[in-house]
């Protein structure tokens, strides 16, 4: 039996229930040009509990098909996002 395949990259969106996007970099050099190579890949991942938000980073792990797009599942919440844009707005009178 293989290795489950496991990824770490930064959810992108949240907006499904107990389903998120998460977008994995790839860095690679070129064979003969030696030239590196950014690409990405985004996978629908499973969150049962709802823990990640947008902009965290995760690590998902391989598992059975869960949907017909869903193959993966976080695993863990490696770094929370930044609160960005959330300010206590003070009335003034």
């Amino acid at each position: 039996m293989g290795k489950r395949k496991e990824f770490i990259g930064t959810v992108v969106s949240d907006k499904m229930q107990k389903t998120v996007v998460v977008r994995v970099t790839q860095i690679s050099k070129h064979k003969k040009y030696s030239r590196v190579a950014k690409g990405f890949n985004k996978f629908k991942a499973h969150d049962e509990k709802g823990i990640a938000k947008t902009g965290d980073e995760v690590r998902i792990i391989e598992t059975r098909p869960l949907s017909k797009d869903k193959h993966f599942r976080v695993a863990e919440v490696v770094k929370k996002a930044k609160a960005a844009g959330v300010e206590i707005a003070e009335e003034i009178k």
